[in-house]
């Protein structure tokens, strides 16, 4: 056990070197400087796309924009945003917050590059079914030749697609705040009733299909963001006098980075570690160049690429800009970070406590299971995709037998392997969905051209 984690810390570090983070972060940038900031200007445009204006029940696909958006958002507002801002924290200080925001600003272009591409470059799997993803629009916008990098990224989606880190921090959140406060013996045996019980509700959704995901997804999400988003602004309130230093530590502290372990560098200082570890941990939240949410914006009912493109964009700002810096706030705040030496799930649910302390983290459980159990459905249908991809429609569902077995091992494992493992996976993923993109980025920019001129005709 203790050679496979360093074995898979080792794979996490390497993967996440200098070469991918210019890749992320410089392509994201390239992206957002060759658009002129334009998809910014949009976003009351893409608001009203997401709220059903421009609708068309007869556009090929098979869910809405707005399902779309909470299919792919349930997959990132879930652990990242509660346990990945935590596990920041814990190990970079403040300073991290401020390196995830930018990684999610950066994501946010490219966010609408992959998912407009996405749409514009649509295939066909083997029962003729219409189908969008980085494996798609590499095949089809980059030609056949390219396929064996769309069979790299398809490989590693179907281990990155595995729900370890989510179904790892639920268990954790149940033990922690639920049974051990209450008596209960936690082990292997309590895990694995926790892992059996998962796996009857997420057999349920996830068995039905893209469209039962995609409208359990759309109303799950909405309201757990509205109570967790309440939650924290109570926390927010009873700390008032305080809020604005730690806004400020943020800021101040990501170049100062005077809470990071002096004895880790990246690029010759300290300061190059904490830039790394926030932007992972942001890329771990917002999953923008990953190629995840580009398999569910390929599924919207939609033939205006850029339309998909442009709600794909508000997925970073909500997931990273408001769910990771309320989550947050509501650690520096109360102080938690500096008092004990919870990590993960445990720091959040210690802020919690610290202002309701009687009802506080039975409260954050409920956002917590229910981010984590959408999560699950989401992911699922990722994994499909990639093995239908693979191997043929007809054998997709094998993978989701493996995907459910696999939630027994996510309840039973450590958290730095499942960590390591996953980001490692991520990393992987992430060099043909953006390689592909910044090809075929000046195509969406031609695209986004003619769109807007239509939109001015209209």
């Amino acid at each position: 056990m203790e050679f496979l984690n360093q074995l898979l810390s080792d794979f996490s570090s390497l993967a996440w070197g200098l070469p991918l983070l210019i890749l992320l972060i410089g392509g994201g940038l390239y992206l957002l400087i060759r658009s002129h900031f334009l998809p910014f200007r949009y976003l009351g445009h893409a608001l009203n796309v997401l709220r059903g204006k421009y609708d068309d029940p007869n556009d090929p696909g098979e869910i809405s924009h707005f399902q779309a958006l909470s299919t792919a958002l349930s997959a990132t507002v879930g652990m990242g945003n509660i346990a990945g801002v935590a596990v920041a924290i814990s190990i970079g200080g403040p300073g991290a917050v401020f390196w995830m925001w930018i990684s999610a600003v950066v994501g946010m272009s490219t966010k609408f590059f992959t998912s407009s591409l996405a749409i514009m470059y649509r295939g066909k799997d083997s029962a003729g079914e219409i189908q969008g993803g980085p494996m798609y629009f590499i095949t089809e916008g980059l030609g056949k030749s390219w396929k064996p990098l769309a069979v790299f990224f398809s490989l590693c989606g179907l281990i990155g697609a595995l729900p370890v880190f989510n179904v790892n921090q639920l268990t954790q959140a149940l033990n922690d705040i639920l049974l051990i406060p209450n008596g209960v013996e936690v082990g292997l045996k309590s895990n694995l009733i926790i892992g059996f019980v998962l796996i009857s509700i997420t057999a349920l959704v996830i068995l039905g299909g893209i469209k039962r995901i995609g409208n359990v997804a759309s109303r799950l999400v909405p309201t757990m963001v509205a109570l967790y988003f309440v939650l924290v602004i109570i926390i927010l309130v009873a700390h008032s006098d305080v809020l604005v230093y730690y806004l400020k530590l943020i800021f101040t502290d990501a170049f100062a980075a005077n809470y990071y372990p002096k004895d880790d560098t990246f690029l010759g200082g300290v300061l190059g570690a904490l830039i790394l570890h926030g932007i992972k941990r942001g890329a771990f939240s917002n999953e923008a160049g990953i190629g995840t949410a580009p398999m569910a914006h390929g599924a919207a009912k939609t033939d205006e690429p850029i339309r998909e493109g442009l709600v794909a964009m508000l997925g970073p700002a909500i997931d990273t800009l408001i769910v990771c810096t309320l989550t947050a706030l509501a650690i520096l705040v109360t102080g938690v970070w500096e008092t004990t030496s919870n990590n993960g799930v445990s720091l959040t649910a210690s802020a919690f406590a610290d202002v309701m302390p009687n009802y506080g983290k039975y409260l954050l459980l409920v956002c917590i299971a229910v981010f984590s159990m959408s999560s699950l459905f989401s992911y699922s249908y990722y994994g499909t995709k990639c093995m239908s991809f693979l191997f043929g429609a007809d054998k997709k569902h094998y993978y989701n037998y493996f995907y459910i077995l696999s939630i027994l091992i996510g309840a039973t494992t450590s958290l730095s392997m499942m960590i390591n493992l996953i980001d490692g996976i991520f990393a992987l993923m992430a060099i043909p969905t953006m390689l592909a993109t910044l090809i075929l980025a000046p195509k969406v920019l031609v695209e986004l051209k003619a769109y807007i001129k239509r939109m001015k005709e209209d």
